[in-house]
């Protein structure tokens, strides 16, 4: 017993150094955005005042296009996850990419507010600021789950939606990366808006890749640095705190008019495809297109595999228009 007793305060010291190796590997501080904007600010970005925020945005393309495409990003994500799709649009059409409150360069919001009604309310300020009267609304994951309240909400300024892995009906995820699992646990707060491995942040977007081995350094460090941007770890907390939707909604998708495309990574899993055949079966005038291979980010995975997509509905209504024309 004695023995024993002898070896307790080697192995409490054991675990105790193990514990302080990995906070001081781990550990990070907060990024200024002064410090952050020469890499991932670069033109032709801008910063606007909405809503108490000094807002990050980039808005390419024609201004002559009469119903521009508004970009929303998922959760810990960037208006960058865009880029490639914006690179192939901007020639024809006009695209308004943003950092959501709470993320990139954005930031946190002041009132610590992330309900879906208010990020609803921000995107119609956005739009209101950039003086677009009806755009087309492209969302992944968190930015669907907005770009479909939109459409409730003003079915006016909706011309028409791109759902890429919506969230919103609450269901329960196959995998979920490591970083949000402990992010919805308000008693690791205090640790991890100190701490953030580059490896967790690597397994995170890895687990939402289809195929993780073309997950980049150069992309890993993106979502890496963007994370730091000061406030924004403990905006993680307050997102996850704010509801992660319920299958309740499936009666409100219902009510969407607008012209709908559904794109889905086949091997999604954080929202499985079994979403996506719901939405389908919800949205009246809705379409869907499951993309072979891919998983929850098929615009970043495949950029060019997945815009095609976009580009035929988008060409539907151009054509539609055209046909409905008096001559």
């Amino acid at each position: 017993m004695t023995h024993r007793r002898r070896r307790w305060p080697w192995i409490l010291g054991l675990l105790l150094f193990g514990l302080c190796a990995v906070v001081a590997l781990g550990w990070e501080s907060d990024r200024t955005v002064e410090a952050l904007k020469p890499h991932w600010a670069q033109a032709p970005s801008e910063f606007i005042d909405l809503q108490g925020m000094r807002v990050h945005l980039r808005d390419q393309g024609p201004r002559s296009d009469s119903v521009p495409l508004v970009l929303l990003h998922g959760t810990s994500a960037s208006l960058h996850t865009w880029e490639p799709w914006v690179a192939a649009l901007e020639a024809q059409r006009r695209v308004v990419s943003v950092d959501l409150p709470g993320f990139g360069l954005t930031g946190p919001d002041p009132q610590r507010d992330y309900r879906i009604e208010r990020y609803v309310d921000f995107v119609h300020a956005l739009m209101e600021e950039r003086q677009i009267q009806r755009a087309v609304l492209v969302g992944n994951s968190l930015g669907g789950w907005i770009a479909w309240e939109f459409a409730l909400a003003h079915p006016e300024q909706t011309d028409r939606l791109v759902l890429v892995d919506p969230a919103g009906y609450g269901t329960m995820p196959q995998e979920i990366p490591i970083g949000f699992r402990l992010a919805r646990h308000e008693w690791t707060r205090p640790l991890l808006e100190h701490l953030l491995p580059r490896s967790l942040v690597r397994g995170s977007v890895e687990q939402v890749y289809g195929d993780p081995s073309l997950v980049s350094e150069d992309l890993v460090d993106r979502y890496f640095e963007l994370s730091l941007r000061e406030g924004n770890r403990g905006a993680l907390f307050d997102r996850f705190s704010q509801g992660l939707g319920s299958p309740a909604n499936r009666e409100r998708t219902a009510q969407i008019s607008c012209p709908t495309l559904i794109l889905w990574g086949e091997q999604d899993r954080l929202i499985p495809p079994a979403d996506g055949h719901k939405f389908a079966e919800d949205i009246p005038s809705s379409q869907l297109v499951v993309l072979p291979g891919l998983g929850h980010v098929p615009h970043e995975e495949a950029p060019t595999a997945s815009l095609a997509a976009v580009t035929a509905f988008l060409q539907s209504a151009v054509e539609s228009t055209t046909q409905s024309s008096p001559p």
